[in-house]
């Protein structure tokens, strides 16, 4: 019997691959593809970021966020507008498509900004569980991909997906050593990212959903929730308000800006 178990699922996943491969989509397409229909060329919006503690005791952000693209680079800027002890921070992302991002923080208490070096980026973002890196879109060269299977999540059929950092320099760069990430097949929305350290084990496990549509066959998040594996801390983030497009100019997308703003 356990002889007939090993077979029937080497068979099945033969099958899968099979028919991965045969609709001309690789790993790494059908990650392109999952990042590209989320990817807009300008946004505004306001969130809300809860963290909550190992006991569920939460503490409330409110955070406006705008992000435009000049030429190949998207630029973003966040500010944290609420409770009064966040109240200015700032943090201001350049994402590059063919390079890794630049990033900056203002930290009203030093009075100017700073840039964010790249073994900073997988620390956690403002005493969340996200991180400074997940703040910015992911450099698709800087992984390699394989297609695990295919998995139902929720009612959707999903294509199972490891990222794994090409090199020990981006593994410390993005904090983990692999990410598995759930597709949907028909429209390539992501609904779940598990993350593992640099040991191996299963460290966060990210949940999106609430997506809605907008121009230009994209779509946006309204909620996403990064739940620590290790610690039972969890954090969550609610869109409040969205708007697709910015008239925003260049210049207020600029270090020198996030001071002059305060």
């Amino acid at each position: 019997m356990k002889r007939l178990t090993a077979i029937t699922v080497l068979i099945a996943s033969c099958i899968f691959c099979f028919s991965a491969s045969s609709s001309g989509q690789d790993a790494r397409e059908v990650s392109k593809n999952s990042a590209d229909i989320i990817a807009l060329s300008s946004m505004e919006m306001v969130t809300t970021l809860k963290i909550y503690d190992q006991k569920g005791n939460v503490r409330t952000r409110k955070v406006s966020i705008a992000s435009k693209k000049f030429g190949e680079v998207t630029k973003m800027i966040m500010r944290f507008i609420d409770p009064a002890d966040v109240r200015g921070t700032a943090m201001l992302v350049y994402d590059y498509e063919g390079k890794s991002d630049d990033m900056w923080i203002y930290m009203p208490a030093l009075k100017k900004s700073r840039r964010i070096v790249s073994n900073e980026k997988g620390k956690n973002f403002m005493g969340s569980e996200f991180t400074n890196a997940d703040m910015s879109k992911p450099n698709l060269d800087d992984f390699n991909y394989k297609l695990l299977s295919a998995e139902t999540l929720n009612g959707k059929n999903c294509f199972k997906i490891e990222a794994t950092p090409k090199t020990k320099e981006l593994e410390g760069e993005n904090g983990f050593s692999k990410k598995i990430s759930y597709i949907d097949k028909g429209n390539y929305l992501c609904y779940k990212i598990e993350f593992y350290d640099l040991s191996g084990k299963l460290s966060k496990t990210q949940s999106i959903s609430d997506y809605k549509p907008v121009s230009g066959g994209k779509f946006f998040y309204y909620l996403m929730e990064m739940n620590n594996e290790k610690t039972g801390r969890k954090s969550v983030l609610t869109t409040d308000a969205f708007q697709a497009g910015s008239n925003l100019s260049e210049s207020l997308f600029s270090p020198a800006n996030l001071e002059k703003q305060q």
